[in-house]
């Protein structure tokens, strides 16, 4: 645990991961509302800058990817990479979340660095 990250920024960064999940309930939340998490506190906290920058490029990156394997689905793997991905969509934004409430930084896997 890092003890120099504060309550709020670790609650904040937590936010900004487990935030990207509503993206599953409402299109367009998996980039939304960790971007808003995000610019509300990335000028306070350089911990909530980081992870939110790390979250909404990892989020931008799965975007990419289910979109390639959805239109895999024609030649019948995309249906496999689908269901892949979204296994491993919930758990890497979960052990985020937990690394970031803990005031450990995360780096996902798998992620095209869009915003620096």
């Amino acid at each position: 645990m890092n003890e120099n990250v504060t309550k709020e920024a670790r609650t904040y960064a937590m936010l900004c991961h487990l935030s990207s999940l509503s993206g599953f309930i409402v299109p367009l939340c998996t980039i939304i509302a960790p971007l808003v998490f995000w610019l509300l506190k990335k000028d306070e906290h350089a911990f909530v800058d980081q992870e939110g920058k790390e979250s909404l490029n990892f989020e931008i990156s799965m975007i990419i990817y289910y979109v390639i394997s959805g239109i895999l689905c024609l030649v019948v793997i995309g249906f496999f990479l689908l269901s892949l991905l979204f296994v491993f969509h919930i758990i890497v934004v979960i052990v985020a979340a937990v690394r970031a409430s803990n005031g450990d930084g995360y780096r996902y896997p798998m992620t095209i660095r869009f915003i620096g």
